[in-house]
């Protein structure tokens, strides 16, 4: 092999590599600018009083590296020991896998049985909360991913995000959560 030969084996190495790696489809990004600290938007993110305003849940946890996290909805409580803290650096990064779509969960907030088939058979995922601070602003990036290929979980978490972190936003610019209806 010469070297012109040796260069494009490589080059279609490279490419066979890159076209392997996760892709963008494979993950769910959302960055968002609120007028805060990253103080409060860290207490947002993890007070249990504060997630329920604007979430709907209260996620509980000692905030610390492999420390469970506990989900707990109006109807139902995830607390499976597998969604665990994997990150936390008061008040700059938050990263904690994502629970697992339970019997109880789809009994409580539909009846899909073909997507909780699917769904609990789908490895974790992972969610990375990044706050920077900007001058007087804030910047969020939300990280969803670590999911199977052809995830139902990614599609689900793609449509909640945006109203979930809109409502964080609001909360903390304005005082009250903003109303989604899904």
């Amino acid at each position: 092999m010469n070297r012109y030969d040796r260069a494009r084996a490589d080059a279609l190495a490279d490419l066979k590599h890159a076209l392997e790696e996760q892709t963008m489809d494979d993950r769910f990004v959302y960055i968002t600018y609120i007028k805060s600290t990253p103080e409060r938007t860290w207490a947002a993110l993890t007070d249990p009083a504060f997630t329920k305003r604007y979430w709907g849940l209260a996620l509980k946890s000692d905030w610390q590296v492999g420390s469970a996290v506990t989900w707990e909805l109006d109807k139902v409580t995830i607390a499976d020991g597998g969604s665990v803290v994997l990150a936390a650096e008061p008040p700059r990064r938050l990263s904690y896998s994502w629970h697992t779509v339970t019997p109880e969960f789809v009994a409580a907030f539909g009846d899909d049985h073909e997507f909780l088939k699917k769904a609990s058979a789908e490895r974790r995922s992972k969610v990375t909360f990044d706050i920077e601070p900007v001058g007087d602003l804030v910047k969020l990036t939300v990280t969803h991913d670590d999911f199977d290929p052809g995830s139902v979980i990614l599609g689900g978490v793609s449509e909640g995000w945006p109203p979930i972190l809109s409502s964080l936003k609001t909360l903390l610019e304005t005082g009250d959560p903003l109303t989604v209806e899904q």
